[in-house]
């Protein structure tokens, strides 16, 4: 097996793996070479079998034989070895999964594409935090759902702490960006969908009381400010989840896993 030793945290041939916790740094750099990282063995597995070209590995050498299978088969790829003190230095954290993989962008499916042969749809507006957009991802593939749709201005999900939190999910379910996101809802209704529009408005039915449609996309919006007005009024129908205790609403991806298990396909 090719293994290449590694000592020097600033030996240039590791620029992939540079300062994983500076975002702004890592969304100039990932975009510019058009890479994405996955971090811990599993997530590493469900990258490359979702058909992702591996560029290189870095790794503790505890992690090798684990993911020796996973490394014969990127007949192409670099197989950097280091002490974890010094895949630490390089990256700015401890990596507790001890293996990372640089892999290579895919181009974005066609919305056509994503929706033809859907039945229930995630649409995020403007999720900006990299957590909730993997908690999203997970939310619908342990819950049937069949794709997610996100706004151009929505975080990538293929940014680390995406992928880490989705537990690898935005490799497994379909997805695109809605580059007709002010068109977003009549997009989706011109195509079967009935569009929900998650919010705590005060005129929203209640989650349990809708009879889910055969095709349904459900719209979730920003953080703090939720949807924007023009996504709620162009929805059919606007549905809430009840609160009680003085609780006014959800976090985002909380308020999505609970619409997503009430709206679910077997329901």
């Amino acid at each position: 097996m090719r293994q290449i030793q590694i000592d020097d945290p600033a030996d240039p041939r590791l620029a992939d793996y540079v300062s994983l916790r500076d975002v702004q740094l890592r969304t100039s750099l990932e975009a510019q070479h058009g890479l994405f990282l996955a971090e811990g063995e599993k997530v590493i597995r469900r990258a490359v079998q979702a058909g992702y070209p591996v560029r290189s590995f870095l790794m503790a050498p505890r992690w090798v034989d684990p993911l020796a299978d996973v490394i014969d088969a990127a007949v192409d790829a670099q197989v950097y070895v280091a002490p974890e003190p010094v895949v630490e230095q390089v990256t700015g954290f401890h990596v507790h999964r001890g293996a990372l993989a640089s892999l290579r962008r895919q181009p974005l499916p066609e919305l056509s594409t994503v929706i033809r042969d859907a039945r229930r749809v995630v649409v995020m507006e403007d999720l900006v935090d990299h957590t909730n957009v993997g908690a999203v991802f997970r939310c619908a593939a342990a819950l049937g759902w069949d794709a997610v749709l996100l706004s151009p201005r929505c975080a990538d999900p293929l940014y680390r702490r995406s992928i880490k939190v989705s537990m690898g999910t935005v490799f497994s379910v379909p997805y695109t960006r809605v580059d007709t996101w002010y068109d977003g809802p009549g997009v989706l209704q011109a195509a079967g969908f009935e569009v929900l529009a998650l919010t705590p408005a005060v005129d929203a039915v209640d989650l349990g009381d809708v009879h889910p449609p055969q095709r349904l996309a459900l719209l979730v919006g920003t953080e703090g400010e939720g949807l924007s007005e023009r996504w709620l009024r162009a929805a059919d129908r606007r549905v809430a989840i009840p609160m009680s205790g003085g609780v006014d609403s959800l976090n985002v991806a909380a308020a999505t896993a609970v619409a997503c298990y009430a709206l679910r396909p077997d329901r």
